[in-house]
């Protein structure tokens, strides 16, 4: 049997891989992505949850990875208004605060104004804020303000010492299913996902690659034009051990942890912290009910899928919040934690903080062309795309023009605010909806949303009920129309709602789900 044959076999299912696959099928390329594990298993889901320009880079005077993702936000926001959304950032100005970290700003300040060695002045902060605001081109956002503590209810839940404060914006995002709506809309354009599939070689045979797999039905092998290497933290790992190249080039591998917490204070505004070690915290309103905090910066040593939140991580965090908010935010009050591996660009830089964001594309023509795809952060994953398909574009001439600009991920085809519009008809179609899962289903899936309810005229034609709003008739679209396979994939990466369910309930999941696979009834490749 011959093996298939396409123009672009991508190693990796998370954002980057995600977005060059379905920015290749877009341009009538054939494409086949294989991921080891289920889509945005790692990285990928283990995000801060936002689009941000990334304020603190400018600290580093990383302006162009700032002016492009900053560009990038309402490019992304107008094509999934279902998944992202504005929100607006409160940071406090502490008058005390000084810092011992390290960076090109605090020296250059160090050097020309000595006495202010070691703070973030408040006009160096509204300097930031200024840049911010203008070097992406915003036009939805609003523009940042200045907040008096003692009156905006912003300032209750923090320390009353703290008076003033900035409003800026940036947007948040539900990262595992931005990956899993670009492997859906490249699939819809003829690409081929192949989940829990693991590359297990590679070799150049004259003008293309040969490229076997090993999946719950067995070894295969596949052939392609060109090979994509967009692996996140084993991208390195698979140039030296499974294509077996050498290479100086590699990632420098920096644990990011997060906690959430019940829900800490009772606006819908985030804030942004400053430490006194330089580092930055960000406190953020999670799944209504729920408050994020993070992110750590530590090197991480060991295998990418074992990262885990550690004990003194939780203990920094929970510290690091505790400094701003008024009530002590303790390990106690901690519901559930994650960590993930950033597969920085390995620049030599002096600390895991200061390492840049930038992401690299490095391209191998020793032969059929290889692309590495190193570092990147998730509000660039859309033009990372489009520069990977600009390196590639010699060896595919009759590929077509650049098209992901604007372009609506699956659901997301009403207006940038028009997110209350469509909960409110939703409930108007399908009353038995309580708000909190009208709400639910708008946010994770917009329009798609009544193809999940069909013809239901009350909550029992939905079949089962597993709780927290979960229901059979959702559990099949997400494992026939969305590569779920275990009660995990649904419940940390579909949804959320993990922080929800019961073990009974997840117990009663998991027991539907192997049910439903015996049915053959799944858009996993295994």
């Amino acid at each position: 049997m011959q093996p298939e044959t396409a123009d672009l076999f991508i190693i990796g299912g998370g954002i980057n891989g995600c977005g060059i696959a379905r920015d290749a099928a877009g341009r009538g390329l054939s494409v086949i992505l294989a991921e080891q594990d289920d889509l945005a298993q790692a990285t990928s889901s283990a995000s801060t949850k936002l689009f941000h320009g990334g304020l603190r880079y400018l600290e580093y005077f990383e302006f162009r990875l700032v002016r492009e993702a900053l560009a990038e936000r309402e490019i992304l926001l107008s094509a999934m208004p279902h998944i992202a959304w504005p929100m607006r950032f409160v940071l406090p100005l502490d008058p005390a605060m000084r810092f011992e970290g390290d960076t090109p700003t605090s020296r250059l300040l160090g050097l020309c104004m000595p006495w202010l060695k070691g703070s973030r002045p408040a006009w160096l902060i509204r300097l930031g804020l200024f840049l911010y605001d203008h070097l992406g081109g915003r036009k939805i956002l609003p523009a940042t303000s200045r907040l008096d503590l003692q009156d905006d209810p912003a300032g209750k839940a923090l320390k009353p010492y703290l008076k003033k404060a900035y409003e800026y914006s940036d947007c948040c995002v539900q990262d595992a299913r931005l990956v899993v709506l670009n492997a859906r809309d490249a699939a819809a354009k003829g690409a081929q996902i192949l989940t829990r599939t693991r590359v297990t070689g590679a070799r150049r045979a004259a003008d293309h690659w040969v490229i076997s797999t090993e999946s719950a039905a067995g070894p295969r092998d596949y052939r392609a034009r060109a090979l994509v290497n967009a692996g996140g933290p084993w991208v390195g790992q698979i140039i030296r051990d499974t294509l077996q190249i050498p290479s100086t080039e590699g990632v420098r591998l920096v644990r990011g942890s997060h906690i959430v917490t019940r829900r800490l204070y009772d606006h819908n505004r985030s804030y942004f912290f400053q430490g006194p070690d330089g580092r930055i915290c960000f406190a953020i309103p999670y799944e209504e009910d729920f408050t994020l905090i993070g992110t750590t910066d530590q090197d991480h040593q060991g295998a990418p899928g074992e990262a885990r939140c550690t004990e003194a991580e939780r203990d920094y965090l929970c510290s690091f919040a505790s400094r701003y908010f008024r009530q002590p935010v303790r390990p106690e009050d901690v519901v559930w934690s994650y960590s993930g591996v950033r597969p920085l660009y390995n620049d030599g830089a002096k600390s895991a903080t200061a390492a840049t964001r930038e992401y690299v594309l490095s391209l191998d023509q020793n032969g059929a062309p290889l692309l590495n795809v190193f570092g990147g952060k998730i509000t660039t994953y859309r033009r990372l795309a489009e520069h990977a398909l600009e390196k590639l574009l010699p060896f595919f001439p009759g590929a077509r023009a650049p098209w992901t600009a604007g372009a609506a991920l699956p659901g997301g085809d009403f207006a940038t605010d028009g997110y209350g519009a469509e909960v409110s008809a939703l409930q108007r179609d399908y009353p038995f909806l309580t708000p909190f899962h009208a709400r639910r289903l708008i946010r994770s899936y917009g329009t798609e949303a009544r193809q999940i309810l069909g013809e239901a005229r009350r909550a029992g034609d939905l079949g089962q009920d597993f709780g927290a709003t979960l229901s059979m008739a959702e559990l099949r679209w997400l494992m026939t129309r969305e590569y779920a396979r275990t009660a995990g994939d649904v419940i940390w990466r579909r949804t959320k709602l993990g922080l929800r369910l019961t073990e009974d309930e997840v117990a009663a999941l998991e027991t539907a789900m192997v049910q439903i696979r015996a049915e053959g009834a799944t858009t996993s490749a295994a």
